[in-house]
């Protein structure tokens, strides 16, 4: 701490740290604290300004300020408070790349753990819209959209100007938001019979050299080509890969509404297959970044203690952050037979936040060749804040930017590790080979 003498440090030079979440006690929902962690928090936020131009939560707070008959904090009216905790999404982009007075720093700010438990509190309460909650659901969607006869009718609604409306009214979801086609021929009944791959097993880096697969629930009904595409490019780089055989929601979509309880529900199911997994020698991978960042950071900052959610942790990889440490070590299979050119490359923020660096970038670079330009800046989709009615256009007006350097870039393709964020950006856009994922982009590259 400072003396009385001595004024608080511009940044912290140590290392960020971050604190565990004490979700479990009954302080973390006491909601006068909560105020007055918002008011101490916000008032240091209105001093810097520095995040103004990541979301709307930031410009939202600063508003309120600017708008207060004293123009500083103590002129806002705290109920006023939550329309900030509203707008934001837990990118964790400006504890990361923005916030100087994050852990270790004597400010100890946390923004985005801050409205989480904003959040957390207003949903122990019932605050949440039951829209939100509905959405949400990953689970139930994937279940009632992957049956034959109703997918090709959920489908169908996505497309009609009536049913959209139907639905703006029912469970909040804008008319003009793009919506994921569900698909009955999922992931995991593709992968029924798969039977992993007969290579030798190495190790490389902190990779063990087997894979298994956590499908998600978005690559499992939504997209189920780009968990092919994983299986594909892995075992064309001798690496056996096997399905999680039981899964749930990792939890990231209930974290954003601050569900916790259905958080601990999913990891109770999920935990104890994947530490099995873990166990037996494999390592995880999941082709959507929040997934992975639900496993290797949200779960382990709830969950401190327990051994196997620390277990999974040390084992769970984004897809090209595990190609590139078998790159490293030489076992990365470099034979590409097809061009990919210029492939303007989003960086999703949950990819971002999982300080791995650009290895999406530095494997495609691989491929004679290709130019990729990087575009790091969030695409404002973050799963229900890009369809909500009440969001959706703030969403457009956070991915335009994003927008505009893809136009500007002259690509040949357009990619992002995270597939809801490729769509946001592509459907402003018209491109001549589409939106698609990077693990498709190479699958091309090989040829397969």
């Amino acid at each position: 701490m400072t003396g009385p003498t001595e004024t608080p440090r511009e940044g912290s030079l140590e290392a960020p740290t971050r604190h565990a979440l004490d979700w479990k006690s009954p302080e973390f929902y006491a909601e006068e604290p909560l105020l007055d962690e918002l008011e101490r928090v916000f008032d240091l936020c209105h001093g810097c300004r520095r995040c103004v131009s990541l979301c709307d939560a930031f410009p939202t707070l600063f508003d309120l300020v600017d708008e207060s008959p004293t123009f500083e904090m103590d002129g806002v009216d705290r109920k006023d408070y939550w329309s900030v905790v509203d707008e934001c999404f837990l990118c964790d982009l400006c504890y990361q790349t923005k916030c100087p007075y994050i852990p270790p720093h004597e400010w100890n700010i946390d923004f985005p753990h801050l409205m989480l438990r904003a959040k957390a509190t207003q949903f122990k309460k019932g605050e949440r819209k039951i829209s939100h909650r509905l959405i949400s659901n990953t689970r139930m969607s994937g279940t009632i959209g992957s049956i034959p006869v109703i997918s090709q009718a959920v489908n169908a609604a996505a497309g009609s100007p009536t049913m959209r409306k139907a639905l703006e009214k029912t469970l909040d979801i804008h008319r003009d938001a793009h919506l994921p086609r569900f698909h009955t021929d999922t992931l995991r009944r593709r992968l029924d019979d798969h039977q992993p791959g007969r290579f030798e097993v190495l190790e490389a880096g902190p990779t063990r050299g087997k894979a298994a697969l956590f499908a998600t629930c978005y690559c499992n009904v939504n997209e189920p080509d780009i968990g092919e595409h994983l299986l594909q490019v892995f075992e064309h780089n001798s690496i056996p890969v096997r399905l999680v055989s039981k899964e749930r929601c990792c939890g990231m979509p209930k974290l954003e509404q601050g569900d916790l309880k259905t958080v601990d529900k999913y990891k109770r199911k999920n935990i104890p297959e994947l530490a099995k997994l873990v166990d037996q020698g494999h390592d995880i991978v999941a082709a959507i970044p929040s997934c992975v960042l639900m496993f290797k950071q949200e779960l382990p900052l709830m969950y401190p203690d327990d051994a196997d959610v620390q277990k999974v942790r040390a084992h769970i990889f984004d897809p090209f952050e595990y190609l590139h440490h078998r790159h490293k070590a030489g076992l990365l299979n470099t034979e590409f037979k097809n061009p990919i050119g210029r492939v303007a490359w989003h960086v999703p923020c949950h990819q971002r936040v999982q300080n791995i660096g650009p290895k999406t970038r530095q494997i495609l670079e691989l491929v004679p060749g290709s130019e990729i330009i990087p575009i790091e800046r969030c695409s404002g989709h973050d799963g229900t804040y890009g369809v909500r009615t009440g969001t959706y256009a703030k969403s457009q007006k956070i991915a335009r930017p994003v927008v505009s350097r893809v136009k500007k870039s002259e690509a040949d393709y357009l990619v992002s590790d995270c597939p809801m964020a490729a769509t946001q950006i592509g459907s402003e856009l018209e491109l001549k080979h589409g939106e698609t994922s990077p693990l498709t982009l190479l699958k091309l590259a090989y040829g397969l």
